[in-house]
């Protein structure tokens, strides 16, 4: 990763007569493809550690919002409803290097290879075994990909080591994610009253020489830096943390009311997200069945290996059933080209070979078709017992093939 010692805002010309020249802009050279950035941090971790160190904590909460949202504020009250002791992991508190405050001072953000690499090592801590909470993260797609990748990995271990002695490490991983919102005057408001605030409280801690001093963020002194870091907030974390509605279930807590008001808030939206969790047993017993997703990962691969095996092991079998698709099943669809759906009946005693019928349903697969094939027995009387009554039948076997796929759209004036 390359980082920037400078934030990546706009550049701005330089002041006074000595310099007519602009400032040097700063370009943002660091990584943003989120499958390379995991998997390097995740191999780091793997050879450092190996796979059976690699104990995530059980339950990972999500804290994330505005500015001035209160995250800070309602941390107590989240670990005392989940029965957490350890204290949150402020993402921000990690990023020590002098290159990542000076961005971070600056209302920016740190790029996501730091961010991620230093994050994942501190979960591994065993005081986070039972649960952490996350202030902070994720902020950006690329930190929403990797916290999707990580969950995936936590169950691929899970199910490694569900026979093993070590299975009590790995238990069924459980996300709850709280984005708690404020809208940007209130942001702006709340941001500049801590830092009065910490400016107070510090100075009296100086004069005094009794407790500690707070944090005191430059941005908090500055209201166009808060501004900042709310347009930041909407520009780049907002988008992301609507982005992991397509994997989580959650919704934004309304953050602008009294502490009180913001906890109900809070306790019941853990509520909605604890009831679309199953019960670690329940999901045990189901786990041995395929996810869809993983089922469909090497479906490609597999397919054209069975094409090409027809091809060279059973050749003439293979050019029967194109030519059958060909000249019987492909006019049909041509005509069905507007729908996108076509249904054919075949009586060629070809498809009778269980066989012929997997390659056609795999040429037409390769094809971007869907086809699916039904078989239809239909009895036909040839002959009649004057005597007994009895009727003789035969059996006339019937393949009704549907074919789906995307149809024409018909422009219309």
């Amino acid at each position: 990763m390359v980082m920037s010692s400078e934030p990546t805002g706009p550049a701005k010309p330089a002041k006074g007569p000595a310099s007519g020249k602009p400032k040097a802009v700063v370009h943002d050279l660091e990584i943003k493809d989120a499958q390379i950035i995991f998997h390097s941090v995740w191999n780091e971790l793997e050879q450092d550690l190996g796979d059976d160190m690699l104990r995530f904590p059980k339950e990972i909460i999500l804290l994330g919002g505005a500015p001035g949202s209160g995250k800070g504020t309602h941390t107590r009250f989240i670990q005392k409803t989940r029965g957490l002791t350890c204290p949150s992991i402020v993402v921000s508190s990690l990023l020590t290097s002098p290159e990542a405050r000076k961005v971070i001072d600056a209302g920016y953000m740190v790029g996501d290879r730091e961010v991620v690499g230093i994050l994942f090592r501190k979960l591994l801590d065993p005081d986070y075994r039972d649960g952490a909470i996350l202030d902070g993260f994720p902020r950006t797609e690329v930190q929403v990909e990797c916290l999707k990748l990580l969950v995936d990995k936590m169950k691929e271990l899970r199910a490694r080591f569900f026979e093993t002695p070590l299975r009590v490490h790995f238990r069924q991983p459980t996300i709850h994610i709280m984005v708690l919102f404020v809208d940007e005057k209130t942001s702006v408001e709340r941001q500049i009253k801590r830092g009065h605030q910490a400016e107070a409280h510090n100075q009296e801690v100086r004069t005094t020489g009794v407790g500690e001093c707070m944090e005191l963020r430059p941005t908090d002194l500055d209201p166009k830096a808060a501004r900042r870091r709310y347009q930041v907030f909407k520009e780049q974390t907002w988008e992301a943390l609507q982005s992991l509605k397509q994997t989580f279930f959650y919704h934004f807590v309304n953050a602008q009311g009294s502490v009180a008001e913001v906890e109900r808030n809070i306790l019941n939206e853990l509520r909605y997200q604890s009831l679309l969790e199953l019960d670690p047993q329940t999901y045990d017993s189901l786990r041995n069945l395929p996810l869809a997703s993983e089922i469909i990962l090497h479906a490609r691969q597999a397919l054209v290996k069975r094409l090409d095996a027809y091809e060279l092991n059973q050749t003439e079998l293979f050019h029967q059933v194109i030519g059958l698709i060909q000249e019987k099943i492909m006019p049909v669809v041509v005509r069905h080209a507007i729908s996108g759906l076509a249904t054919v009946n075949i009586e060629d005693s070809l498809l009778h070979d269980s066989e012929a019928l997997a390659m056609l349903i795999d040429i037409f697969s390769e094809r971007g078709y869907h086809a699916v094939v039904d078989l239809h027995r239909i009895e036909i009387p040839e002959q009649v017992d004057l005597a007994s009554g009895d009727i003789s039948c035969r059996q006339k076997k019937v393949f009704r093939i549907t074919i789906r796929f995307q149809g024409s759209e018909i422009r219309r004036g």
